[in-house]
Order: C-alpha cells, then sequence, then structure tokens
C-alpha cells in the first residue's frame, strides 16, 4: 500500500500486482475542485508532464494487445475529452492494425457543425458536460449504428460512475441506442474501480489497463476546501474551430499525420510540442515524425484541468483559454530553457492565443490545422 498525504487529507493506493508499477506511471497532486482532492497524473498520458512520444505508442500498443481480436464487429471506440482524447486515438490506430471495421468518436466539450448523438456528465471533474456527435461520413455512421462491441477510453477510473453515464447515454439515445451491442471493453492507464461497470450493467466488461487496485481517501476534517475556478463550459466560443475535424469529434476511420508537414528537425535538436485542448491527436503524430527524424522530443499539451503546484505539479502557467470561452487554461512542468525549440499546435488561429503565454513559452513555433 503506497500513501500520499495532501493537505485536505491522506490518499492510500493498493496495486495489484503489474508489468508496470505506480512509479511507472503516476503521481499524485491535489486538484483545486471540492467534489474531489486528488489527481492521478500521469507520467505517461503527455498532458500534465511532457512525455517522450516513443513511451506514449508503448502504451498505446500495450493496451490496444490487450483488446481481443474477435471482438464482435464493427467496434466502436469512445475517448474521453479533453484527457483521454490521444489516448484513445493512440490505441484505435493500434488495434487497427488488426482489424478495420472500426471507428473512433471523442467527446467533446465543442460544439461544432454536426448531428448531436447524445450528452452525458463527468460528474467529478472540473468541466462535467460531455457532447457526443455522430460520425460526418455516412458510411461511419451506419457502422457506428452497427457496433456489436464498444471500447470506452479514459486515462484513469476512480470510482467508473463515468463509464457508467457514458454508456447509458449512448444506449439511450432515442431509436439509435447501440442495439446490436453485445461487449464492452473499458481502457484506462490505470483502474481503482473494481468492477463497478460491470456490475451495473448485464452486458459482458472486459477491463483493460496497465495497473489495476483500489484506493481510499482519509478526508481532514478541518482542511480547507479549495476554491475550483469557472471552467465548465460546454459551448462555442469567440474563436473560430479549424474546419479540419478528421480525428475525432465527428468520427475517423484513420488520422495519419497531416499537421506541419513542413516542420523538419536536426538532429538531437531539443523540442517540446505542445498540444492544446482536445487537439492533441495530430500534435502528437507530428512529435512523433520529429522524434523519427533523430530529434530529443517532448510532448505535453494544454489543460482547462485546474491543479495546485506541489507534489506532481512543478510549475503551472495560467492563461486565456484559445477557444474564445474566456475561461482559464493551464500548462503545467513546462521548462522552456530545456528546449531549442516549442512548437505550439492549435485548431485555431494564433491570434486566439494569449500573448501571456506566448511569451511565457518564449515566443513559440505556431502550427495550425489547416
Amino acid at each position: 500500500m503506497k500513501h500520499y498525504q495532501l493537505t485536505t487529507g491522506r490518499l492510500s493506493v493498493t496495486p495489484q500486482p503489474a508489468r508496470w508499477t505506480c512509479a511507472d506511471l503516476f503521481n499524485i497532486a491535489e486538484r483545486r475542485n471540492p467534489k474531489r482532492a486528488f489527481l492521478f497524473v500521469s507520467k505517461v498520458l503527455g498532458r500534465h508532464m511532457p512525455v517522450s512520444p516513443g513511451t506514449m505508442r508503448a502504451v498505446y500498443r500495450d493496451l490496444a494487445e490487450q483488446i481481443p481480436d474477435d471482438l464482435p464487429g464493427p467496434v466502436l471506440f469512445v475517448g474521453m475529452a479533453e484527457t483521454a482524447v490521444g489516448l484513445a486515438a493512440g490505441v484505435h490506430q493500434e488495434y487497427r492494425t488488426r482489424r478495420t471495421d472500426t471507428c473512433l468518436l471523442t467527446s467533446t466539450r465543442h460544439p461544432v457543425e454536426g448531428d448531436l448523438w447524445c450528452e452525458f456528465k463527468e460528474e467529478h471533474s472540473h468541466a462535467t458536460d460531455h457532447l457526443i456527435y455522430w460520425p460526418a461520413d455516412a458510411a461511419l455512421r451506419q457502422q457506428v449504428a452497427q457496433a456489436a462491441s464498444l471500447v470506452l477510453v479514459d486515462d484513469e477510473a476512480t470510482t467508473g460512475n463515468t463509464f457508467v453515464n457514458l454508456l447509458t447515454a449512448l444506449r439511450q439515445a432515442g431509436q439509435d441506442g447501440l442495439p446490436n451491442l453485445q461487449q464492452v471493453c473499458a481502457v484506462t492507464l490505470t483502474d481503482w474501480s473494481g468492477d463497478a461497470l460491470a456490475s451495473r450493467t448485464e452486458l459482458p466488461v472486459q477491463s483493460i489497463n496497465l495497473l489495476a487496485g483500489q484506493w481510499s481517501w482519509q478526508a481532514d476534517a478541518d482542511a480547507t476546501l479549495p476554491t475550483m475556478p469557472m471552467v465548465n463550459v460546454t459551448e462555442r466560443g469567440a474563436a473560430k474551430l479549424s474546419e479540419r475535424q478528421d480525428w475525432g469529434r465527428l468520427g475517423v476511420a484513420d488520422s495519419p499525420v497531416m499537421l506541419g508537414r513542413d516542420i523538419t528537425a536536426t538532429q538531437g535538436e531539443r523540442i517540446l510540442v505542445l498540444g492544446s485542448g482536445e487537439f492533441v491527436w495530430q500534435p502528437f503524430l507530428l512529435a512523433e515524425r520529429l522524434a523519427q527524424a533523430g530529434a530529443t522530443v517532448h510532448y505535453s499539451s494544454t489543460t482547462r484541468s485546474p491543479i495546485s503546484v506541489g507534489h506532481a505539479i512543478e510549475t503551472a502557467l495560467s492563461f486565456t483559454d484559445n477557444y474564445g470561452l474566456g475561461i482559464p487554461n493551464y500548462t503545467y512542468n513546462i521548462f522552456p530553457e530545456r528546449y531549442d525549440r516549442i512548437i505550439l499546435c492549435s485548431e485555431t488561429p494564433r491570434s486566439a492565443w494569449d500573448p501571456q503565454l506566448l511569451t511565457a513559452l518564449h515566443h513559440p513555433e505556431f502550427a495550425y490545422y489547416e
């Protein structure tokens, strides 16, 4: 059992034996969120800590290899915004090397032009509301409607409630509620939820993860609870999104690297590629390509998740979001002086970015997905 003392209480974690360890996968931080005080900060996700693309790809491959080849098809992958968008895309891409009757959808908090399928909530989150759209492509839409297997992807499961809410919303969405569904896979980096999803559905559920176990939280009754910034906004912002929605929100069969095709790297060059919000998959592919060219590359992303400095969080930058919602966004554990170049990747124009962030990042190179 491992114990983590935070200002509002003590978290205890008991992992099951596995090839990956707690030290490999995460550290702990404090959420600025009175609904849940702690956060498992992943060392392999590329969100709150810079990570090498090679490490991230190894995680995608490890998880995908655990998903059975013989799932009833078609197979629908659904990734959770914002944290697990890239994770879902990576696991889906790896699984797709073995069969092609698959489709990826990601939930979103940024409404787009399309047919809304369902909405659901992530109660403990800093931003509870999620939207899921039907694929824009007619063939993919038909494939999703006929899906016999559902692969739900999130970075971690603590109680299992979010997966339950998502599964319920998909199955109850009017007359299009996955009538052929036979099998569910719940994919996470770490799973502390036990059999929560399996116990609340009649469908067979397979849990797939790198590490599982149990947790307990002992709250300090005298501690002052944190105040959470207002980031629960699910609406169109003032900044125009790129028209290229070919990586998840509107469904995708595959999404090869298309971002920054004119960007090159030199041997040994130290590069940080920074994704933004939900726009993380194409930036990851760019980071991977630059690493393959010989650069020393790390990948991370901006986020709307408010976290206190301390424990896993060494540094934090706060700035106004680039979607024009007027809410705070953050980067964590970024040290610009450690890199020769920082490439900021975006689905909104450069003019939408807060100058405060650009200055703090030493005026990064800009890669716009258009």
